[in-house]
């Protein structure tokens, strides 16, 4: 019985890594076919490893809606810091889709959705019933990193950079997670996040060009 635990714990740490770095990369699929399949995996993961993301817990309601609050006004209080506004400028381009279509359909669906449904919903609880929580915790949110590999290189940022900045975001999922038990903390959070790192470079170009 232990075996077979360890074995499918092992088996769910690399599922998401194979996926995010040699699986998705390799099909033949425009943005929006990758957030299906993201999401189509997503679900059938949380499906095969009993997956518990507590979606409509008010308590993960309240924490997110606080933590991505507090995101939204550190990237407004970041507009108006002149230095801080002209670095923003330059991810203002950064991609071929729209910023509308990234923020209602991408990021929600093919990143929030299917991120936090994989790790905090179903990848760290199994973790914590093989290895303990603490361990589940470094394993979880290293694996998180480990997957934005090849997105790293496809937009030719720093690959260890990246892995150190989101394995430390994955670690900062999982206390909301934690806290608030559920994953809508954690979903609320990372939404404001990334939907705030498309919205605020636009913003701080459309300010420049203004700019007598």
């Amino acid at each position: 019985m232990r075996s077979a635990r360890i074995l499918k714990t092992a088996a769910a740490v690399v599922i998401p890594i194979l996926w995010s770095n040699s699986v998705r990369p390799s099909l033949p699929l425009d943005h929006r076919g990758r957030t299906a399949a993201n999401a189509a995996v997503a679900t059938a993961y949380a499906c095969l490893f009993g997956g518990r993301p507590n979606w409509t817990a008010p308590r993960g309601l309240r924490h997110g809606l606080v933590a991505a609050s507090v995101v939204a006004a550190g990237y407004a209080a970041a507009l108006t810091i002149p230095p801080l506004r002209a670095a923003m400028t330059e991810f203002a381009d950064r991609g071929d889709t729209g910023a509308v279509e990234w923020v209602t359909i991408h990021i929600p669906i093919g990143t929030v959705y299917s991120e936090e449904l994989i790790f905090r919903a179903t990848l760290t609880p199994l973790l914590d019933a093989t290895l303990g929580p603490g361990a589940a915790r470094l394993t979880s949110a290293l694996t998180f990193g480990l997957c934005h590999v090849a997105p790293a290189r496809t937009a030719n940022d720093n690959i260890a950079a990246t892995i150190a900045t989101t394995t430390l975001a994955g670690l900062l999922f999982d206390r909301l997670a934690r806290n608030a038990r559920s994953v809508t903390a954690p979903a609320l959070f990372h939404f404001a996040l990334n939907a705030g790192g498309v919205l605020a470079p636009r913003a701080a170009a459309r300010a420049r060009v203004m700019t007598p």
